[in-house]
């Protein structure tokens, strides 16, 4: 049986097309590097191990990219020799198990042959990274939002034949917290949830500002009632974020209580938007707020994310 030097030695040449990104951690990269391999931090809650799961991990194709013009940053990423192993050991550090990789769109301003050449690279190299380490690696495929058809196609390729867990998607074709908000919106009041009721959507960054002022959806069609009749709901509009996803990546205890108690806990999942330096404590994050019971840290560690996107649990 190989070493694990060996392992990623060998895999290095399947590896070279895909970059695993560093931001605000190189002194930390620099100490894992000469102190050696570091341990990973295994998660046990109320006596259980429970696998813990990252959904909101990005990486970027360099061979894509390139088709744009776009060079990825060498001033705000750092660039490691044997990325996988860096990035596997900074997995470790923080007590991370998986992540489900995505990349940041930048292409939804290119025309639809252009479109077409980065996804099939990108979704191609995401696959290809997971089937080199499918027990810390799942992804999201990549899609060219901005021309639907070819979206569907893309998506159906990625999941059926790549074997990718979904879809990674801006709000509009700009995203972050507002764009999130506003989307989440218009897939309530446009009655997209109630005709799809088993899909999936799991949003970035808490929900954006939706959870946390959610009561004004309910109470805006009291008030206005006219903007609300257009499309009839079956239901109340704070009932819609029970069917929803949101990441954990709101940067306090009291927050993650609030979405919570918003959203409940079996809707909230791990996420660290790595590599931007939010923050590299999202294990202690949850398991720190005093609010939450054993049951709901194990589920919002891993336990919901490994439903969701086919993991077997620990």
């Amino acid at each position: 049986m190989p070493t694990r030097r060996e392992f990623f030695k060998d895999v290095a040449g399947a590896m070279a097309g895909i970059v695993f990104v560093g931001c605000g951690l190189v002194e930390v990269a620099e100490a894992q590097s000469q102190s050696g391999s570091v341990a990973l931090r295994r998660q046990v809650v109320g006596g259980r191990r429970v696998k813990t799961v990252d959904v909101h991990a990005h990486c970027a194709v360099p061979e894509a990219m390139a088709l744009m013009g776009r060079n990825v940053a060498p001033q705000a990423l750092l660039m490691v020799q044997e990325p996988v192993q860096e990035r596997v050991r900074q997995m470790d550090a923080q007590g991370i198990d998986v992540e489900a990789l995505s990349i940041n769109p930048y292409w939804y301003g290119a025309e639809r042959d252009l479109a077409s050449q980065i996804i099939k690279i990108q979704n191609e190299k995401l696959a290809e990274v997971c089937a080199v380490q499918p027990d810390r690696f799942v992804a999201f495929a990549t899609v060219a939002l901005q021309y639907p058809d070819l979206a569907a196609q893309q998506l159906e390729e990625g999941v059926k034949k790549l074997g990718l867990r979904g879809a990674s998607i801006g709000g509009s074709v700009i995203g972050n917290p507002l764009e999130t908000t506003i989307a989440l919106s218009h897939l309530i009041f446009e009655g997209t949830l109630d005709r799809f009721p088993g899909l999936k959507l799991c949003a970035a960054h808490g929900g954006g500002y939706l959870p946390s002022y959610s009561a004004r959806s309910d109470h805006g069609c009291l008030t206005f009632p006219d903007r609300c009749s257009k499309t009839p709901l079956q239901k109340r509009p704070t009932e819609y974020l029970r069917q929803l996803y949101f990441g954990s990546l709101v940067l306090t205890p009291e927050a993650l209580r609030h979405l919570v108690a918003e959203c409940g806990a079996s809707q909230i999942v791990m996420g660290t938007d790595y590599p931007y330096p939010w923050t590299s404590t999202s294990v202690d994050h949850i398991l720190g707020t005093p609010s939450l019971s054993d049951t709901e840290r194990a589920a919002i560690l891993g336990d919901t994310a490994c439903t969701l996107l086919g993991i077997v649990k620990a």
